[in-house]
Formats: C-alpha cells, structure tokens, sequence
C-alpha cells in the first residue's frame, strides 16, 4: 500500500524536517529529534518472532519505525491494528512502534507520521503547524 516515496513526501512536508540516517538507514528529524525511521529487522528479532511469515511473526517487507507520545499509544496502535503496527523486545518500555509498510494505507501512513512528528517538534512549531492546519 504504501512507500517509501510516501513517507519521504508526507515527512518532508513538515515544517522543519531534515532527512538523515539513523543507525544506516533513512531518517527523519524535526531539529535533530528523530521521529521516523527505516528499522530492517535485526537477526535476534527475527529468530525471537518465530521466523518470516506465514510460520512466524515477523514480516518480510519494508518497516518504517515512528515514534508515538507515550506506551498507551504504542499498545493501542498494536492492539487495533496488529496486522499492520507491531514491536519488538527492543523497543520495551521505548515510545516507537513498527510499521509493516506495504499493509498501511497512505491516510492511515501520513496520521501516523504527523503524530511521531508533533511528539518531537518544538512546541511552537508543532503548535503554528496545528493552527495552520486547522
């Protein structure tokens, strides 16, 4: 569904935003706070998921990491919509969640990505952007 030309222009139209790396892959800041990012699973999350799908849990395709205001949030993207937002051990007790990018809509990808940006922005920018936007 989505892409990663997506999430270039839906991050890039945000005020203030830089594309970088984080880690090695694409990232996205809003004054040097990361608030989205290309996470590959790691080799121990793999194994610790059961393996690829269809016989274990984690996915084959592109994922997108953002960011989220606090771990209720975390929990009720994964709860709601487990086939498209899942974690992983190492994000325990983190405020991010992983995005299996080829099942999210677009809407659902840009609500997702402006809320990992407003958690990381400048409260004056996040703020100028709302009122702008409204």
């Amino acid at each position: 569904m989505a892409t990663w030309d997506d999430v270039e222009a839906i991050a890039g139209a945000l005020p203030e935003v830089a594309e970088s790396t984080s880690y090695g892959n694409r990232g996205w800041k809003v004054r040097k706070q990361t608030f989205a990012w290309d996470r590959p699973l790691r080799k121990g999350e793999i194994e610790a998921l059961g393996g690829f799908e269809p016989e274990g849990a984690a996915p084959r395709g592109e994922i997108l990491a953002v960011r989220v205001p606090d771990e209720e949030a975390k929990q009720a993207l994964i709860s709601g919509e487990p086939e498209i937002y899942f974690t992983t051990s190492h994000f325990d007790g983190y405020p991010a969640v992983l995005i299996r990018l080829d099942r999210i809509p677009r809407a659902d990808l840009k609500e997702a990505i402006v809320e990992a940006w407003l958690s990381r922005a400048p409260k004056r920018v996040a703020a100028a952007y709302l009122a702008e936007r409204d």
